[in-house]
């Protein structure tokens, strides 16, 4: 579906009160193939870099270097966005209706009628009804602007959706609402996910296959199943420790100090300044992709 090859991106910001400028070191050499009709989930901590990578693929970020290959030109009906925050992707001043008509009359020749039996169509197929379509978004809960939200993403039949955070800024008994909502289009429209999150819980639910990320690079990927039965990276362990269980016996992989600045990264393998299993060949040299079906980047596993 999409195949992403040495992906690097990175930002040049002014260092404040300090004056001058500085690199922010954002998406350091991906390598991701995202496989049709899949949903792979991107995990990790705020901060590493996925909702840049996921901008990226959407070519709503600059690249340095690298490559994006698509199996559409036209990327706005190739594929489309899902926001964090159901609350700022609306536009505040336009009824729903003229939200959800607004990407068809910008990118088709349908007629006044046509457009309006989409919208219609869309917004029954996200559980909600008709009579919503004259409202404003303030009127509206969290949840119902988040299906409001898929419901404009869906427009234009999109194969391919990026939902970045897409349940985090909702509260818990809408979440799980949302969560079934995507699964189900998934598997009714065959449609193809990158799903941004740093909740191990939803990915061990939602996801074919997770691909884990720490400062700019993917550490480990592979099927979800296997991730979560068997995770191979120390970083993984701690993600997936800090998921709360009530009968969990094993014990939890604990990190030291926090993400390091993407301005500034360590050298060698990027996670060693906080990982409890750090060997000496580790802060001078890069680990290289180990495995081929769940893959891992680490020494480990050498």
């Amino acid at each position: 579906m999409i195949k992403i090859n040495d992906l690097y991106v990175e930002y040049q910001v002014n260092k404040g009160i300090l004056g001058g400028k500085q690199i922010i070191h954002a998406v350091n050499g991906v390598t991701l193939e995202i496989k049709k009709g899949e949903i792979l989930a991107l995990a990790g901590e705020s901060g590493c870099g996925k909702s840049t990578l996921a901008k990226a693929v959407l070519q709503l970020e600059p690249i340095k270097s690298g490559e994006i290959t698509y199996p559409a030109q036209d990327l706005r009906k190739f594929a489309q966005m899902v926001f964090q925050n159901p609350y700022a992707s609306l536009n505040p001043k336009m009824k729903i209706v003229d939200t959800l008509k607004e990407p068809l009359e910008i990118n088709t020749d349908y007629s006044k009628d046509k457009i309006l039996a989409i919208v219609k169509e869309k917004i029954k197929l996200v559980g909600l009804d008709e009579s919503c379509l004259e409202l404003y978004p303030h009127e509206f809960s969290g949840g119902q602007r988040q299906r409001i939200a898929i419901a404009r993403a869906l427009m234009l039949n999109p194969e391919f959706i990026l939902a970045d955070e897409p349940v985090s800024a909702l509260d818990v008994s809408i979440q799980a609402q949302i969560i079934n909502l995507l699964k189900e289009l998934k598997e009714k429209y065959g449609l193809t996910f990158l799903l941004i999150t740093h909740d191990m819980s939803v990915i061990k639910y939602l996801a074919d296959r997770t691909a884990v990320m720490y400062l700019g690079e993917i550490v480990e990927i592979g099927k979800t199943e296997d991730i979560f039965a068997n995770p191979l990276h120390p970083y993984t362990k701690a993600l997936l420790g800090a998921v709360p269980q009530i009968d969990k016996k094993d014990k939890k992989v604990l990190l030291k100090g926090d993400l390091p600045s993407p301005a500034d990264l360590p050298k060698g393998c990027k996670f060693h300044t906080r990982c409890p299993r750090v060997m000496e060949k580790c802060k001078t040299c890069h680990p290289q992709e180990k495995g081929l079906n769940h893959i891992v980047k680490c020494f480990l596993y050498e």
